[in-house]
């Protein structure tokens, strides 16, 4: 998927970059696999806003992508690659050989006509979906289930993919995207391959206005702000500096570790993120 440039003929031409959706095959969605979204600008049933940041953006449809590949066995047959508004990946069209129709995520690879199948007895090939314990160790995989059954919660976002290191009894041990080397149950679905639109964190908006047709509002600095509205505000211009960055409630974004030691799932992660890649 190659990125298109402009002619420079005014400032935010001459930075902007958007995909040439040229892996688009087909323009318009199946509609029996779309629901109607209601906007929220991130606020509760109250009014209140409870996640900043957010309002207004382009009308879109929610597209039901099968997460869960249940269909065991039930070869399907890849009808069109779409744009999915709602995600940065790409998002397959499947046809299944007993007539129904459901959307998964578009690996790198895997084309129109293309066959693809989910089960233990799967071939190991790109867009299939086995249970980890039927997958090769050192391959890559996207799409991860976390609990067997309740559909992929790992590795789906655009461009990329986890390695499956090691089986150990119950357990495989995977190398996540971020470096994080974690324990998955084996029992747990995951999808061969790499997701697909792989150069979308190459793009460079270019201007305000498509961040706005995201539904994104702007984010004003907190040292541009009066000292009574952020701990950053106030100085008579930019600070001389001895100030953390932190959040309007005064908490530091940096060094500040904000994670809960009594999370259920703490102990599946063998070696942090945070460490260097290179030492799993």
């Amino acid at each position: 998927m190659p990125l298109k440039t402009f002619r420079p003929y005014t400032p935010s031409r001459r930075t902007i970059t958007i995909s040439d959706y040229s892996d688009i095959t087909k323009t318009e969605p199946e509609k029996n696999l779309t629901v109607g979204m209601r906007k929220k600008g991130g606020r509760n049933n109250t009014g209140m806003i409870m996640v900043r940041h957010q309002g207004g953006g382009h009308k879109r449809r929610f597209r039901a992508v099968d997460f869960k590949r249940e269909k065991f066995g039930v070869p399907a047959r890849v009808a069109a690659i779409e744009y999915d508004p709602n995600r940065n990946a790409r998002i397959a069209l499947l046809f299944y050989k007993d007539g129904e129709k459901r959307y998964i995520p578009a690996p790198v690879g895997l084309g129109v006509g293309d066959e693809v199948v989910s089960g233990p007895q799967s071939p190991i090939k790109t867009g299939n979906a086995l249970p980890l314990t039927n997958i090769p160790d050192g391959t890559f995989i996207h799409a991860i289930e976390m609990v067997p059954g309740r559909g992929a919660q790992f590795v789906r976002s655009a461009g990329t993919q986890a390695q499956l290191m090691a089986k150990e009894g119950d357990y495989a041990l995977i190398k996540m995207p971020s470096g994080e080397l974690r324990k998955v149950l084996r029992g747990c679905l995951a999808t061969v391959g790499q997701v697909g639109n792989i150069e979308h964190n190459t793009i460079t908006f270019g201007k305000a206005g498509r961040k706005r047709h995201l539904g994104i509002r702007p984010t004003v600095r907190g040292g541009a702000m009066n000292a009574v509205d952020h701990p950053l505000g106030g100085g008579r211009g930019r600070s001389k500096g001895n100030n953390v960055p932190r959040s309007p409630w005064n908490q530091p974004s940096r060094g500040f570790k904000t994670r809960t030691k009594s999370k259920i799932w703490g102990w599946m992660i063998v070696q942090d993120r945070r460490k260097s890649k290179t030492e799993i």
